[in-house]
C-alpha cells in the first residue's frame, strides 16, 4: 500500500527505513522522500512510527 502517492513511498519502504534506524518522519523524509510534496501522508508516516515504537517497547 502507498504511504506517499506523490513520491510513490510504500508502507514496506517506510518500515524498511524504521529497520534500518529511522526514527522520525524527518529522517523517512530524507531516506524515501515521502512528506516532502503535499505532507499529506505525514500522518500516516507517525501512525507507522508509533506503532513501531509500541511493538518494541512491548
Amino acid at each position: 500500500m502507498y504511504v506517499c502517492v506523490c513520491r510513490a513511498v510504500t508502507e514496506n519502504e517506510v518500515h524498511d527505513c524504521i529497520a534500518e534506524g529511522a526514527r522520525s518522519v524527518r529522517q523517512i523524509r530524507d531516506t524515501t522522500g515521502a512528506g516532502s510534496d503535499c505532507a499529506s501522508c505525514v500522518r500516516k508516516i507517525c501512525a507507522i512510527l508509533k506503532r513501531s515504537e509500541e511493538l518494541t517497547t512491548a
